[in-house]
């Protein structure tokens, strides 16, 4: 069963890890691609941070910070303090062996080699075995729209700690762009599609946003994870971004989200009171423990969102026979 799954932050990563040690168990890991938010992605020093490819990149690679979710495990500040000594910004911290990445992927860049290159070479360094694909070789920098004006990313998200209200989002460049190579195909190619427990505005709508992506979507099975779990998610302000758009926060709402490509929909057992109605939709659905603890619940719910995708291909088969 060949899997492609759509992922940004530290639930994404957790769980694009979790699917990848799931298939290894039952076949093979190269039978996972994660497509990955790059709406992200910024300058800083002069250097091309992609913080959402590098902490799916760690995660799998299992050099992770196990404590932020993001950056690198045993990590040193020591040129960022340096420079911060010297009146540099502060408010986004590299570390010194994640300093290394951004150095030479800002190199390669700047020679004129494309990110979707740069990521695979990468992964090999690392010694990943899936497939992890930028949706995009060009800038699609997701813009907040705010109460305090227009933000890039970055700046709502770090240096203003998602402090001001939200009203809306855009994705700059999003119709120019094309999805890099190897994204189209590892959808065409997939049996099912998986969307991670990322936050559905700002790391699966700016991927959603590339052309050819949603067409390419509209013609799989597609099973989403809920990231909000009774009303709050984990990590990240997706709660918050639906109450200040004047939506509920729920699992329900994020279904709703996604309503019109999802075939399967996994929530947390807390929000089983959601089942009735999301199956009226015609969607089948799933609840389990979706919070997950360590390498062993990573493996447990990827190994169970594994076990509902080829339920989902044969409810598809026994509907067509």
């Amino acid at each position: 069963m060949k899997i492609a799954a759509l992922a940004g932050g530290v639930g994404g990563a957790r769980l694009a890890h979790g699917l990848s040690m799931g298939l290894a168990l039952s076949g093979s890991a190269a039978d996972l691609s994660v497509i990955v938010n790059i709406g992200d992605d910024f300058e800083h020093y002069g250097l091309r941070i992609c913080p959402d490819l590098d902490t799916v990149c760690y995660t799998l690679a299992g050099i992770g910070s196990p404590q932020t979710g993001w950056g690198r495990q045993d990590e040193s500040y020591r040129a960022a303090e340096a420079a911060e000594k010297l009146g540099g910004p502060a408010w986004f911290r590299l570390g010194d062996a994640d300093l290394g990445t951004h150095l030479e992927r800002t190199r390669r860049l700047r020679e004129g080699h494309p990110l979707s290159q740069i990521t695979a070479d990468f992964c090999a360094a690392w010694g990943i075995s899936c497939r992890v694909l930028p949706v995009s070789d060009q800038p699609v920098p997701t813009m907040v729209l705010t109460e305090d004006g227009e933000l890039p990313f970055q700046e709502y998200f770090v240096h203003r700690q998602c402090q001001p209200v939200v009203k809306g989002f855009r994705f700059e460049g999003a119709a120019q762009s094309q999805p890099a190579p190897g994204v189209l195909e590892a959808l065409n190619e997939a049996d099912v599609v998986v969307f991670c427990p990322s936050n559905p505005w700002v790391s699966i709508d700016p991927i959603l946003a590339v052309p050819g992506v949603r067409g390419a979507l509209s013609r799989k099975p597609v099973a989403a994870v809920s990231p909000i779990i009774s009303g709050k998610t984990v990590k990240g302000p997706a709660a918050k971004m639906y109450a200040e758009l004047g939506i509920a926060p729920s699992a329900l709402a994020v279904a709703r989200h996604y309503r019109d490509l999802l075939a399967g929909f996994i929530l947390d057992r807390m929000d089983e009171c959601y089942i009735e109605e999301l199956s009226r939709w015609g969607i089948i659905v799933n609840a389990t423990q979706t919070i997950m603890a360590g390498a062993e619940g990573r493996i447990r719910l990827g190994c169970e969102v594994l076990e509902f995708c080829k339920a989902i291909l044969n409810a598809q088969k026994e509907s067509t026979a």
